[in-house]
């Protein structure tokens, strides 16, 4: 019998004591002290949705369907397009052969992704988020009913591309306010906090700026060395299944810049430890897409938002590995 998804999750605590106790290291990040006293507004005991769109560049879908097979709530899949993954509905097919692979192997009760394809918002004459012509899109539709039927709210909403569809959905009910938190990863550090731009917030400005304005933020602008994680010396220990096999296939399709590592976002989420050094951020919000700029947060013990600028990248592998362990 697996063990519950809490157990996993106190066996990553004990991970991260030991790791922070022997000072070892496998993480890149904006300093050496860790701050961990502006606790996060979620746990892996909440309902999560994952939006990202393509399949292949890092291990953010393959975390997901392992967490969902130790006790995850996993109440949607949103796919969309972006720059460098501009064809939805290749995206889709990437994403439903990993989702495949994951049901051929044992893991049932995935959600069938949800392609949600739809232009970035524009911002209004006006300058007010409340006159932004919302898209309507599906993504947006599933993330306001998962949002309003969660039985244990928050709903988590784990990006890693634009955030399009988490405005969209705002715009279209400003209830799920009080029941969503975003945690994204997106942005890079500065001397002050970190941008709102390059990774995937530059994708869809407004839709980031509107999203850091009305909805518990939760920023992740810390990334690792993702090659690590399914080294090639490791690939005997693959599961011998449809997942194992995607996942040995996969491994070259990585991309070597650690801001592709877009599963920072949920490890953040879901895994106690994984963040290393978390900050009350307030952000410049509208103001900043409203003079052209890139929106930024700013680390203020008194701010909104959260920001994650040191993360855990050996507890990232680790994680990977029992995972996989425990489901097979």
């Amino acid at each position: 019998m697996r063990p519950p998804l809490l157990t996993l999750l106190r066996r990553a605590r004990w991970t991260t004591a030991l790791v922070l106790l022997t000072a070892c290291g496998g993480t890149l990040d904006a300093g050496s002290d860790a701050r961990t006293d502006a606790a996060l507004p979620m746990s892996a005991d909440n309902p999560f949705i994952v939006n990202n769109d393509g399949p292949f560049d890092n291990w953010q879908g393959e975390l997901m369907v392992l967490l969902a097979a130790n006790g995850l709530e996993l109440a949607g899949l949103i796919i969309n397009d972006s720059g460098a993954w501009p064809d939805v509905d290749r995206n889709l097919s990437g994403w439903e052969a990993m989702l495949q692979a994951a049901e051929a192997s044992g893991i049932d009760d995935l959600p069938a992704p949800t392609p949600s394809p739809g232009p970035p918002l524009v911002e209004p004459s006006s300058g007010e988020i409340s006159d932004t012509e919302p898209n309507h899109s599906e993504g947006a539709e599933l993330i306001v009913r998962a949002a309003l039927d969660a039985t244990n709210p928050p709903l988590v909403v784990v990006t890693g591309g634009r955030l399009t569809d988490v405005a969209d959905a705002y715009l279209v009910e400003p209830a799920i306010a009080d029941r969503v938190v975003v945690v994204a990863s997106l942005g890079e550090l500065t001397e002050q906090g970190a941008n709102m731009g390059i990774p995937n917030g530059d994708m869809d400005p407004w839709a980031t700026a509107i999203v850091a304005e009305r909805l518990p933020y939760v920023q992740v602008s810390a990334y690792y060395d993702q090659l690590g994680d399914v080294p090639s010396a490791r690939l005997p220990e693959l599961p011998q299944n449809p997942l194992g096999d995607w996942i040995a296939e996969k491994r070259d399709r990585i991309f070597e810049t650690p801001i592709a590592s877009d599963q920072v976002a949920i490890l953040t989420a879901a895994i106690p430890g994984f963040a290393l050094r978390i900050d009350r951020s307030r952000h410049d919000g509208p103001a900043a897409a409203n003079a052209g700029e890139t929106p930024a947060l700013t680390i203020d013990d008194a701010g909104s938002a959260w920001l994650v600028s040191k993360v855990d990248g050996e507890l990232a592998t680790q994680t990977f590995w029992n995972l996989l362990s425990e489901a097979f």
